[in-house]
């Protein structure tokens, strides 16, 4: 069970060290260099575990389709957004995507949003607005505010990649369709770095070099391992418990690396969205029966 813990830190870390990483990198090459090298190390984790890598030929669309949601879309609106806003704030709106995802669920998969799930999903709006507290004026006026529309659009991107991909159900070892994920969305950052920007790359300070080296060997690859190690071990349900603990730490790494101090709001919006999802995936997953044997992996 440890490695819940460590990967969760592992992930909720990496908010503070993207945020540090942009003191170097211009935000498209970030995104671009850094999937990228991720790409390359989960693959050779893959092939050094002997997992396989190939994909049937009538899914290659599909998993772009999955990989330009799920990994593109969330990590370029993602890392704009922590242009636009406090770190902290950026990573417990963008901590709503389980609640979005049940929410499409229930619109384009056909699932029951029953008591329990409408419970968590007002939990979820509710940390929503008072998140958004600092755009009310804004929002008064008619407008949208280019922070609040990024972490939103990281939120609902993922959103929709886990149910396209559930729908879907991609076939392959999930490690490598991590792998190919993470590339494919390195090749839409790298586009987009092209299109929109003079590529920046400045590893001269050694904060921004460290940075750079946590978010690729640790939060992609280190973390990735031990994600896909825990789920052979424990039911996804457990393992999935795990991401609660995720915004908990970019908050603690927000604080204490980047010396943000989260308003009242923000701690109250936080309450409510890990309540909601609590409700949501938490008391859910203490209803259903464990199944027999591990749980399934996730891509």
């Amino acid at each position: 069970m440890w490695r819940i813990w460590v990967s969760a830190l592992l992930w909720g870390l990496n908010w503070p060290a993207v945020k540090l990483a942009l003191a170097g990198f211009s935000p498209w090459t970030l995104r671009a260099v850094g999937l990228g090298l991720g790409a390359v190390l989960l693959a050779a984790l893959a092939k050094a575990m002997r997992r396989p890598l190939a994909v049937p030929a009538g899914h290659r669309t599909a998993l772009v389709i999955a990989a330009f949601l799920s990994v593109a879309g969330f990590n370029i609106c993602a890392v704009f957004a922590q242009l636009a806003m406090p770190t902290s704030r950026a990573a417990i709106l963008t901590f709503t995507m389980p609640l979005w995802a049940a929410l499409f669920a229930a619109l384009f998969a056909g699932e029951r949003i029953d008591s329990l799930r409408a419970a968590a999903l007002v939990c979820g709006a509710a940390g929503l607005a008072l998140l958004a507290k600092p755009y009310w004026p804004a929002l008064a006026e008619g407008s949208l505010p280019a922070g609040l529309v990024l972490v939103l659009g990281a939120a609902i991107s993922w959103a929709a990649g886990t149910v396209y991909t559930k729908r879907r159900r991609l076939p392959g070892d999930p490690l490598g369709l991590a792998a190919w994920q993470l590339g494919i969305g390195a090749a839409f950052a790298g586009a987009g770095a092209i299109a929109f920007e003079a590529p920046r790359i400045d590893l001269s300070s050694a904060v921004v070099a460290g940075a750079f080296a946590y978010h690729v060997v640790l939060a992609l690859a280190l973390a990735y391992l031990l994600w896909f190690q825990l789920l052979e071990r424990v039911p996804s349900a457990t393992a999935a418990l795990g991401t609660l603990l995720i915004p908990v730490f970019a908050l603690a790494g927000s604080i204490v690396l980047l010396g943000e101090q989260p308003m009242l709001a923000d701690l109250a919006g936080f309450g409510l969205i890990i309540l909601g999802v609590g409700l949501d995936q938490g008391l859910r997953s203490l209803r259903a029966p464990l199944p027999g044997g591990a749980g399934k992996p996730m891509a």
